[in-house]
């Protein structure tokens, strides 16, 4: 029986490695190990290096084990680091072309384009005139069609005025000729970069100053706490979202809030925040999804705070039914002068949707517990009445003053829920 061949390798055999190995050069000679230790007398310096196999591993006094032949490595102090803040945030403006670099000025919320005539912006005191900007008819008809473009919709003769939403919430607005008889008109609303919060409205003077200004905040902080559905009211650019979003940040992050909007703007700084927005038809006319068919979807979401960013037309049916069957803590946002015609601009609204002013009247009392009107007059927003629905004499939708019994609408003298609630006069600028 032949014998069966075992490997053996080379440095095993003797004088295997004298018959293999080449004799080392000079320059590959280590002094940092010793020969007769187990360990080759020459090792090529690369193997020799702190941390490399050509140390030699000895236990010390304490049985630990360390290197033999190099220097232990000396700690070096902890040099403080600076603090670094975190970028602040910004909204990306790049899709607005020749506009961005208006749009980035301190402060700016809107810009409008009046065709030939020029660009106006409102940073905060007024709309003022841009005298370096100088474009033409056509030159801003093709900003138009390349911004409406950049939001997934088409303007053009057929469809002259579009609504879209590009990125980070910048909602634009165009008009071309000949409904506008004035050339291509542009309407551009910027959003906060920041997420607002109750704190800094009040800091920036919105709800008024001195002690009533802070217990008008804790009036508020209590209605978020509390459940209270609230209605926002206003005229455009008031500062309705800016305070719906706020108020939402106040709710427990275990809360989850879903919203509703035609346009998407809220930005809210919540954990649970979810947002639907509303979609136009397409050019054949279909596609068209309403805000009435999202807030029923919305109710299958199992919502603990149900938000309807603007009403607008019949969808507030639904929202009413919604917050008359145990879906607390919602709020919306509606159009209006004063809180004296907000009952007025309910009942056309429900108009229609087919609902009777008696039947608009009582879901309205039974569903929203506070109503928050703001103004905005000289720059400068402000929340300038606070109140809450009752029912007149003649079962007609009227309000009250919050904390006081004097009717705004519809009738004398206090009615069902006039008085309840413990603001003072003097919150109400």
């Amino acid at each position: 029986m032949p014998e069966p061949f075992v490997a053996v390798p080379s440095f095993a055999r003797p004088g295997a490695a004298e018959a293999v190995t080449p004799p080392l050069t000079p320059w590959m000679t280590s002094p940092l190990t010793e020969p007769g230790e187990g360990v080759p007398a020459r090792v090529p310096p690369r193997h020799a290096r702190p941390g490399g196999f050509g140390a030699r591993l000895v236990p010390d006094a304490a049985g630990r084990v360390g290197r033999v032949g190099f220097a232990a490595p000396v700690p070096q102090p902890a040099v403080p680091q600076p603090a670094i803040p975190p970028p602040a945030a910004r909204v990306d403006l790049s899709g607005l072309g020749p506009l961005a670099g208006f749009a980035s000025a301190s402060g700016v919320t809107d810009l409008f384009v009046n065709g030939e005539a020029g660009l106006w912006v409102d940073a905060g005191h007024g709309l003022v005139r841009e005298p370096g900007w100088d474009r033409g008819e056509a030159a801003v008809r093709e900003l138009a069609v390349r911004l409406i473009a950049l939001g997934g919709r088409h303007i053009d003769e057929a469809s002259p005025c579009v609504d879209v939403r590009l990125s980070d919430g910048i909602r634009v607005h165009a008009v071309l000729p000949p409904v506008s008889s004035t050339g291509t008109l542009l309407s551009i609303r910027l959003p906060r970069a920041e997420r607002p919060n109750l704190a800094g409205l009040a800091a920036a003077g919105l709800c008024g100053t001195g002690e009533p200004a802070r217990l008008l905040v804790d009036r508020l902080r209590s209605a978020v706490g509390d459940r209270e559905n609230l209605l926002i009211t206003g005229a455009a650019g008031s500062g309705k979202t800016t305070l719906l979003a706020a108020l939402l940040g106040e709710a427990p992050p275990g809360e989850r809030i879903v919203a509703i909007e035609d346009v998407a703007e809220l930005r809210v700084d919540h954990p649970h925040f979810v947002a639907l927005e509303s979609r136009q038809p397409n050019l054949e006319g279909a596609g068209r999804i309403g805000v009435d068919s999202l807030l029923r979807e919305a109710l299958r979401m199992r919502p603990d705070r149900l938000v309807l960013g603007e009403c607008r037309g019949a969808e507030i049916r639904e929202l009413l039914a919604a917050l008359n069957t145990g879906h607390d803590g919602g709020a919306g946002t509606l159009h209006a002068n004063s809180l004296r015609d907000v009952p007025s601009r309910l009942e056309a609204l429900g108009a229609l949707a087919g609902m009777t002013a008696e039947a608009v009247a009582r879901q309205a009392v039974s569903a929203i517990g506070l109503v928050l009107h703001l103004e905005r007059r000289g720059g400068q927003r402000r929340l300038a009445q606070v109140g809450r629905f009752v029912l007149d004499e003649a079962g007609r939708l009227a309000t009250v003053t919050a904390g006081g019994g004097g009717r705004t609408a519809g009738g004398t003298g206090a009615g069902p829920g006039a008085g309840a609630d413990a603001v003072p006069q003097g919150t109400i600028a």
